[in-house]
Order: C-alpha cells, then sequence, then structure tokens
C-alpha cells in the first residue's frame, strides 16, 4: 500500500470512528446544551485531553493490562460508573438553573471545571483504552519506526481529528440551543434531560465487558 492510499484510509477510518454518535460525543454535546459554546469547547478539549493519556498508555502497553485483566478493568469501570452518576445527580440537582441563564450572565460551570470532568470521563473509561490498543495496531508499518513510536503519532492524529469534529459539533449544538436555554420551563427539562444522558451512560458502562 501506497503512503497516500495508507493516509487517506486511516485518515478517512478516523473521521468516521469521531463523527459517529458515541459516549464521549454525547457527553460534550449535553455540556453544550447546558452551558454553551465556552463550557462545550472545554468539555471537547477535556475529552480529547484523556484519550491522550490512553494513546500514551497503549504506546506503553498499559492499556493491555486493562484488556487482559478482568479485575483492573472492573475496577476502573466501576469508579467510572461512579462518576458518571455523581455528573448525572449534580444535573439533577440543578433543576433547570443552570440553564435559565442570559447573555449578560456567565454560564453555572466553568470552561475550567467542565475541561476537568472531561478529562475524568474519558480516562475513566476502560473501553476507550481497548479501542486504541485494538484500533491503532491495524495500522503498523514494517520500516516506520519503532511500534511504540508509531502507536503514539497515530494515536495522536485520531485524537487531532477527534478535537477538529467535536468542536464542530460544539458549534452546531450551541447554535440550536442558544435560543432556549433562557426559557425556565425549557431549562427545567434540558437539565432533566442531560441527567437522564449521564444515567444512560453510567449504566452503558457498567455492563459493558472488557471483550
Amino acid at each position: 500500500m501506497s503512503d497516500f492510499n495508507f493516509w487517506l484510509l486511516f485518515l478517512s477510518t478516523a473521521l468516521a470512528l469521531n463523527i459517529a454518535p458515541g459516549p464521549d460525543l454525547l457527553y460534550i454535546l449535553t455540556k453544550t446544551i447546558a452551558n454553551g459554546k465556552r463550557v462545550g469547547i472545554a468539555s471537547a478539549l477535556g475529552v480529547c485531553s484523556g484519550a491522550l493519556f490512553h494513546v500514551a498508555s497503549a504506546s506503553l502497553g498499559l492499556s493491555a493490562i486493562l484488556a487482559s485483566s478482568s479485575l483492573a478493568f472492573t475496577i476502573v469501570k466501576y469508579v467510572g460508573v461512579g462518576y458518571l452518576l455523581y455528573l448525572a445527580y449534580q444535573s439533577f440537582r440543578s433543576a433547570g438553573t443552570s440553564l435559565n441563564i442570559t447573555p449578560t450572565e456567565a454560564p453555572k460551570e466553568s470552561a475550567w471545571k467542565a475541561y476537568k470532568q472531561g478529562v475524568l470521563v474519558d480516562i475513566l473509561n476502560p473501553k476507550v483504552a481497548i479501542f486504541f490498543m485494538a484500533f491503532l495496531p491495524q495500522f503498523i508499518r514494517d520500516g516506520q519506526g519503532t511500534v511504540p513510536m508509531q502507536l503514539l503519532y497515530l494515536g495522536l492524529l485520531v485524537v487531532a481529528v477527534a478535537v477538529i469534529v467535536e468542536v464542530i459539533y460544539v458549534l452546531l449544538a450551541s447554535k440550536l440551543t442558544t435560543k432556549v436555554r433562557s426559557n425556565k420551563r425549557v431549562s427545567v427539562l434540558l437539565d432533566k434531560i442531560v441527567g437522564t444522558v449521564f444515567v444512560v451512560l453510567g449504566l452503558k458502562l457498567a455492563v459493558s465487558s472488557g471483550t
């Protein structure tokens, strides 16, 4: 396979994987709906920063531990479940206050807090670690550097594509929700939806397996 065909296949696959709706994207969109564009972008950058941790782990072989050890996978999984349910509790408790803002008011949640949450949400999802461990080796080529180095730069490219795709999603979501976030009734409903999304994500992670 020529270099052109290789990169076309790799980048097309990375783009398709990031465009497809998944737990990370759902999390980012709920943050955007709840707090607007700035917090949504911060959440996206946080999730992608967490993904960098998994890329580094994959290149160092640490992800193989999660893939082969059911105990390690289970521990990380349920810590992640607990964190998602905590975020759900926060959304339900806000009762619309996080969404009921005027253009002159700042979002209740800071961008920095959203960024840190995004990092933890991604790091505490062992399925992401296993994804990188399963996906990246398919594109390892002989004579193109050491395996860890190839895993690292391929993973960084996947994350770079994710940043672009997720920011575009955030901008679109923000544009669609700006006009309704100041409506109290809609705010309460959207907060409940956000909380429900986190519960669903937590339950989905709870029933997932390491395979």
